[in-house]
């Protein structure tokens, strides 16, 4: 019977991350038994609780009457007024509720069928359509175009442009690689990123915007992590605060990220009217909408001071971890650069030793040998090989256990 899955389906694998967690499951008697239980530093998830408020404003939402009952795809009223008024806060970006916004199960379910509203699926390579995706990037990017008919292209991301490529040289390489100019439908950007923790310039910003305005096509920008970030001064932008941003981009949130709300499952995307509303008629086919209770607390924390004061202290927490992680290496022989240190998000990023030839050999020895639960730099595209990601959200205890047995174990960088 696997027969009669579409080709899509059959020809992709389990997330990283999952077989990751899996493969850590699997060693853990072996690993307990000689004192390396395993440290997840794999997932991209926060493990603190989410702020009290969400819990109490949750509490008191569950008696409502009729609470109980259907949403609507789009979201709820107040939610979307909720997410317009963040917007305007953070951003100095205006947004129709009505028109340019629309909920999402978590951005991850948003932008996979945003990506299949954009494609036309096909099985032959000649008629694919094509969506531009950042090399090193999130995992899944990739494989939503896949078993949504499509293929990506790669756009490299590399320190010797502080992952800030141009894009017209990209494009010119795309055409000299045979893609068919016509056949491009979207670009999807990422900063702060994953896996990189890379962030860009406002101007930066405005390039990506009149370079999707020139080709015609969409520009999906995923902003998960805009509110992870170390500097009151370099906040991340929001990419529809660029002039003719609404005629070509929309914009992808979560709460999981900034908010600890992975559980959850809530996000919103918002932009141009015309996307949304195409984006809306596929979600009303197939979703039913979100837990009225829950985009309820959702809206309360966006604009609450609870809401700000739990970002600051996360944001704070997560700077800590980081420099232990930094120093820990540094300690093992990586040389990290003070301006290398990545000002956003909880992702670490560096080169596996010399010593190894690929991103997994060190990853599976890391883990088989001490316990520590890493991502190869390959599950994030071609550009990742010779890298590894660590994600700093572990206690810090745990965080200096790593660094520990990394030094017991013998994993230092030029050996």
């Amino acid at each position: 019977m696997k027969e009669l899955f579409n080709e899509y389906v059959k020809s992709i694998d389990t997330y990283i991350m999952f077989r990751i967690k899996q493969e850590a499951a699997n060693l853990t008697p072996e690993l307990e038994a000689k004192g390396r239980a395993p440290i997840a530093l794999a997932m991209g998830a926060p493990v603190a609780p989410p702020p009290q408020f969400v819990y109490d404003k949750l509490t008191e939402a569950l008696k409502t009457p009729q609470i109980h009952t259907y949403s609507t795809p789009k979201g709820e009223a107040f939610f979307l007024e909720a997410i317009a008024k963040r917007m305007k806060n953070r951003f100095g970006v205006e947004l129709d509720p009505k028109t340019e916004i629309f909920s999402l199960i978590g951005s991850k379910e948003g932008l996979a069928n945003f990506i299949r509203a954009l494609i036309n699926p096909t099985t032959n390579p000649a008629e694919q359509d094509v969506i531009l995706v950042p090399d090193p990037g999130y995992a899944s990017y990739t494989q939503m175009i896949k078993t949504s008919g499509g293929k990506s292209y790669g756009i490299p991301l590399t320190k010797a442009d502080n992952y800030m490529p141009d894009m017209n040289k990209i494009w010119q390489k795309m055409l000299q690689d045979g893609i068919n100019p016509a056949k491009v439908k979207a670009m999807v950007i990422n900063y702060p990123s994953n896996p990189l923790g890379a962030t860009c310039t406002k101007e930066y910003l405005k390039h990506i915007v009149d370079f999707c305005r020139e080709k015609q096509i969409w520009l999906i920008s995923d902003a998960a992590y805009c509110d992870i970030y170390f500097d009151e001064n370099q906040k991340p932008h929001s990419v529809l605060e660029i002039e003719g941003a609404k005629d070509v981009a929309v914009e992808f949130y979560s709460f999981s990220k900034p908010y600890s709300m992975t559980g959850f499952r809530l996000g919103w995307v918002c932009g141009n009217a015309d996307a949304v509303g195409a984006f809306g008629r596929l979600k009303s086919t197939i979703d039913t909408g979100l837990f009225k209770a829950l985009q309820k607390c959702a809206a309360e924390v966006l604009n609450a001071k609870e809401g700000d004061d739990y970002i600051k202290a996360a944001n704070k927490s997560f700077k800590e971890k980081q420099m232990i992680v930094i120093n820990g290496f540094r300690e093992l022989g990586w040389q990290i650069k003070d301006e290398d240190i990545p000002s956003a998000t909880f992702y670490i990023w560096l080169p596996i030793p010399p010593r190894y030839k690929k991103s997994t050999d060190f990853t599976s020895d890391v883990l088989k040998t001490s316990g520590i639960v890493l991502v190869p730099g390959n599950a994030f595209g071609n550009n990742g090989e010779g890298f590894f990601r660590l994600s700093a959200v572990a206690s810090d205890d745990q965080l200096k256990e790593t660094i520990n047995r990394l030094k017991q174990d013998g994993f230092v960088y030029n050996v």
